[in-house]
């Protein structure tokens, strides 16, 4: 894509850059890649007119110039008027012309991936440049695209009747292959089958279009199925308009991976024959990832396969990833009074002292696979949080070590009568609140230890309150306010979202509304209401360290926020469809998010960057857990499927399978022994999670393929399953001690 620098380009020069560029990203770029010609004959048609005369140039300018005049960018009018060399009377006579060609949305698509100036231009020259041909993309962001913009490609079309015939003999070329190479092969025919649809739709020739449809949707994967359902309802052009699933295929390439042997294969027989057609297809919406060594299997490929644009390039997993952990603040753990009682009764003065040692030890060592510690500012440690670093020292030590022969009890916390619709469940760290979202826009917290809940008195009564007191902290709370539970209003539509902070002050909420909240667990009241999303907003979470906190939702970007801004510091864009569960590594260093574009991101919080593309679920995913140490990342989805990941070499390690419906929480103890997975099919599964781990061969890292053979060994990993009467497991937490907390509604 040419970057708009002056605002004028030459329609044929855009055009070629765009043709260069497709060629440059075809195949992995390696020196000795034979490259098939392109011999289509209508590759260059479609635009034969000459270069847009310099009155065309002119509208187009003032166009822009109007558009950020309405924006109130009145210096950068004045810096660009005067490089081009145009009297202000024009642009001032001009004055309505551009006026209302382009507005809404040209903003906002800033948020999308690789937007640039030329999207701007696009929808600012909407009607200014009405009739001449537009050759530059639309972004995804877009609400609704111009039809033909984003189908520019599909003007250049054979002959319909031929379609069928095309498909058919690459399908029966592929079936005669070698086995070893059929399965890589076939990989071609899902995105050229869209593909070859949309442009019979696009071009009018709907009944070819329909059964084209019928004779080859039955053959591609089953996990694609969602998909061809929606397809299957595009029959005319009119429904192209502003259709995502639509501009989804056209605005990213599907990328396929496929051995340098099978390639050449499919290479030499489109040279045989021909067939350009198909060969338009493959340079103008595929991307393939060309690798050497041996064919993948089908086993392989469809662990990994299954993503709205296929799978992720090898160059999106090859960045540095920091996983390891920040070093822990020494803190000194004083010993009880009860403890140094005992100790002294048995003479052992320093019995108490290795665990303490033990504990210490981890925050000693700077881990080599750890970030620095001022790569991104974290809040200090106030006193409060010092205490409560030293209570989780002390219940720590009094943790009980799980693995396979000693299971975690498991306590259930079931909500009867939630007839106002449970949406979402969390659990405070100390696990001494639940939080529950609801369906009838309500939040509610309730304490489950004997303390209740207490409001802090009013500024009236704080004033009469000894503030040298040693209690001062239980006397500014109002007894008569305290109850099991409390309610917070102030969403509009339901809550699908929630999180408690670190400290136990705070509670986040985000909801269909678009908003998310920040609430006072002192107050019980509303502190600010974070308005970034425009549509609903499926998911949020506080970091490990307070302060920052990530949301997700439909309008597919998700949002890093501080508590203190009430604007986004970063936004991450790249998802093709709805954010469905957002995740905080524990170093609060990278975020990670779950799509209904059934993929996984890895994000760096602090350059924004994507640094992981994890691609296998044939679902949308829905949980998301990252193991204690930061290395791996368990991921759950509607598909039942649990996959393991290794966040260093960013390879899929292993595939759990056991659920029979959406998985919707993940959690590892506090160890990192034991993964328990929670579902909609109403059970508890715990997976021997350092078994799986341990089981993956460290040669497999270093193939230069990047893919290993990943063992189908659930039956041994599984280590219990446990039933619920009659409710879906919507929330898993691990005490600090390893108890197993489960939360979900009674479904009678």
């Amino acid at each position: 894509m040419a970057a708009v620098q002056s605002g004028v380009v030459d329609s044929t020069e855009v055009k070629a850059i765009k043709q260069e560029s497709a060629a440059e990203t075809f195949g992995n770029n390696n020196a000795n890649d034979e490259r098939l010609p392109s011999t289509s004959p209508g590759a260059n048609s479609g635009n034969n007119k000459p270069a847009a005369a310099p009155q065309e140039d002119q509208k187009t300018l003032l166009a822009v110039l109007q558009f950020l005049r309405k924006n109130k960018l009145n210096e950068s009018v004045e810096i660009l008027r005067r490089e081009a060399g145009l009297p202000e009377e024009l642009l001032e006579s001009k004055g309505t012309d551009g006026q209302g060609s382009g507005s809404g949305g040209a903003v906002g698509s800033a948020e999308s991936d690789g937007a640039d100036g030329s999207s701007l231009l696009t929808r600012v020259t909407a009607s200014s440049t009405a009739g001449a041909p537009v050759t530059v993309k639309a972004t995804p962001g877009e609400d609704q695209p111009d039809v033909s913009v984003v189908l520019s490609a599909y003007s250049q079309q054979g002959d319909p009747a031929l379609y069928e015939g095309y498909y058919s003999g690459l399908k029966r070329f592929i079936e005669t292959v070698l086995d070893c190479h059929r399965a890589e092969l076939s990989q071609v025919f899902y995105p050229l089958f869209v593909h070859m649809y949309l442009e019979l739709v696009y071009n009018n020739h709907e009944s070819e279009a329909k059964a084209f449809f019928d004779k080859f949707s039955g053959d591609q994967e089953c996990y694609y199925k969602d998909d061809l359902q929606v397809l299957s309802g595009l029959t005319k052009k009119e429904h192209m308009r502003g259709n995502e699933t639509l501009l989804d295929f056209r605005t990213s390439k599907f990328v396929l991976r496929i051995s340098r042997d099978s390639y050449q294969l499919l290479k030499r027989h489109l040279q045989e024959r021909q067939n350009n057609q198909i060969w338009n297809i493959i340079q103008e919406h595929l991307y393939i990832d060309i690798f050497d060594g041996m064919p993948r299997s089908k086993s392989q490929i469809d662990a990994m396969s299954g993503s709205l644009a296929g799978e992720a390039k090898r160059e999106a997993n090859k960045a540095k990833v920091y996983y390891g952990l920040l070093k822990e603040p020494e803190i000194e753990l004083p010993l009880d009074d009860e403890d140094e009682e005992a100790d002294n009764e048995e003479g052992k003065p320093k019995k108490k002292k290795p665990k303490k040692d033990s504990m210490g030890s981890k925050s000693k060592k700077q881990d080599p696979n750890a970030p620095l510690q001022t790569r991104i500012p974290l809040p200090e440690l106030k006193d409060s949080d010092k205490l409560d670093k030293i209570m989780y020292m002390k219940e720590a030590t009094k943790r009980i070590r799980l693995g396979p022969d000693n299971l975690p009890s498991i306590c259930f916390y079931s909500f009867l009568n939630s007839y106002q619709g449970l949406t979402a469940v969390d659990f405070t760290d100390d696990s001494s609140l639940i939080a529950g979202g609801f369906a009838d826009s309500t939040v509610r917290v309730w304490s489950v230890t004997p303390k209740k809940l207490r409001k802090v008195k009013s500024a009236a009564d704080l004033n009469l309150i000894d503030k040298e007191s040693d209690d001062v902290l239980e006397r500014i709370m109002d007894e008569k306010t305290a109850s099991e539970s409390k309610v917070l209003h102030g969403h509009s539509g339901p809550v699908y979202g929630i999180s408690f902070s670190p400290d136990r002050n705070y509670l986040l909420s985000s909801s269909e509304d678009g908003t998310v909240r920040l609430w006072s667990l002192q107050t019980f009241t509303c502190l600010v209401g974070y308005k970034g999303h425009n549509y609903p907003v499926w998911d949020t979470q506080f970091s490990p360290h307070g302060y920052y906190f990530i949301s997700g939702g439909h309008d597919r970007v998700a949002r890093l926020w501080a508590t203190d801004h009430y604007q986004p510091l970063r936004m991450f864009s790249g998802h093709l469809a709805d954010i469905t569960c957002t995740r905080f590594h524990p170093n609060s260093n990278y975020v990670v998010t779950g799509s209904s574009d059934r993929t996984i991101r890895l994000w760096d919080v602090l350059t924004g960057n994507c640094v992981r593309i994890f691609t296998g679920h044939k679902g949308p995913i829905h949980a998301l857990a990252f193991s204690p140490n930061g290395k791996f990342l368990a991921s759950g989805a509607t598909d039942g499927r649990v996959l393991l990941w290794d966040i260093g070499h960013g390879l899929m390690i292993g595939e759990l399978k056991g659920h029979t419906d959406t998985i919707y929480s993940l959690r590892f103890s506090r160890d990192g022994e034991i993964l328990a997975s929670g579902s909609m099919d109403n059970t508890v599964r715990l997976w021997d999670s350092m078994k799986a781990f341990d089981d993956v061969e460290t040669d497999d890292f270093t193939a230069a393929t990047g893919h290993i053979h990943l063992q189908d060994n659930s039956q041994e990993l599984l280590l219990g399953t446990y039933m619920t009467k009659s409710s879906p497991v919507i929330q898993l937490h691990f005490t600090r001690r390893n108890l197993l907390l489960a939360a979900g509604a009674y479904n009678p």
